[in-house]
């Protein structure tokens, strides 16, 4: 490159550096283009399901009377509902998080079968803002009151 004026020296190192750049950033989509989970009601869920095998989140209530203990011990087949009439059934291997119950909010993230049965790898139990941890339900409000989180030193 001895031959090249500076100007154009630069000109052509800017150019790499732009093409490197590009490419960086189609690689990058290209690798995460599978890594993308979509969230799903379900009333979303039966109105247009997406594919079979698609990672997708899929967030309701569990009905109530809908928790079955498969024979296996380990299984277990819920539904998830929202307000209106759409149920979706969920079929989840694993253990159960302990706000787990039903009429609780529910995140499940997996996929839809081909029998349209949603195969949950995840399940994330979520819980309303009066949530109180199991070690503070046995507090009285007096002892409550006191919590050292909840003191200010001047």
């Amino acid at each position: 490159m001895s031959g090249i004026k500076p100007k154009h020296q630069r000109l052509v190192l800017v150019s790499f550096a732009m093409v490197a750049i590009v490419a960086a950033g189609l690689l990058a989509a290209w690798a995460l283009r599978n890594q993308a989970n979509y969230f799903y009601l379900p009333d979303q869920m039966m109105a247009d399901p997406p594919a079979v095998g698609q990672a997708v989140r899929l967030g309701g209530m569990v009905a109530e009377g809908s928790i079955e203990k498969q024979p296996d011990g380990i299984t277990i087949s819920f539904v998830v509902t929202d307000q209106g009439d759409a149920r979706v059934p969920v079929m989840y291997k694993g253990i159960l998080p302990d706000l787990f119950v039903e009429n609780s909010g529910v995140v499940a993230e997996g996929s839809l079968d081909a029998k349209g049965v949603f195969i949950a790898d995840n399940l994330l139990a979520k819980h309303d803002e009066n949530y109180v941890p199991r070690e503070l339900q046995e507090m009285s409000e007096h002892q409550n009151a006191y919590r050292p989180e909840d003191t200010v030193v001047d």
